[in-house]
């Protein structure tokens, strides 16, 4: 099956707290960093998601935000910090690629954003992802 989700992190799952609509699941990232996805408790049946399953964690490009720095405030839980690859811009929006330890990750963002902050290639980000856009997938 192919997939038009760009950002595919593959990693290790090492909780599961299940409640009796929803879950959460934390999964270690090739590159060391933590990543929570909040998902159905029936996907984590599906899926048969245990602690050490194997996954990979799947984020539409759309839903990650960036930050040049700490934010402080924000209940987004999955904070990954990078270094700006490379951009390309268009009339509104903006593609900019991360790298991050152990993989890289793409964000969609407007056109003003890039300039408001100041991004350009070499700039250390932070991406902000919220654990409801995180959805996983085994292989």
């Amino acid at each position: 099956m192919s997939l038009s989700i760009r950002n595919q992190l593959p990693g290790i799952v090492t909780a599961v707290t299940a409640g009796e609509a929803m879950a959460t699941v934390t999964v270690r990232l090739d590159g060391g960093q933590d990543v929570t996805a909040a998902i159905t408790r029936e996907a984590v049946r599906d899926l048969g998601l245990a602690e050490g399953s194997a996954v990979r964690t799947l984020v539409k490009s759309t839903e990650v935000s960036l930050a040049t720095g700490s934010v402080d405030g924000l209940s987004i839980r999955n904070r990954l910090r990078g270094t700006v690859r490379e951009i390309t811009t268009g009339g509104a929006m903006a593609s900019v690629r991360i790298a991050t330890e152990g993989g890289e990750l793409t964000s969609a963002i407007t056109r003003e954003a890039v300039a408001e902050l100041g991004l350009e290639p070499g700039s250390s980000v932070v991406a902000l992802i919220k654990a409801t856009e995180v959805s996983l997938a085994v292989d």
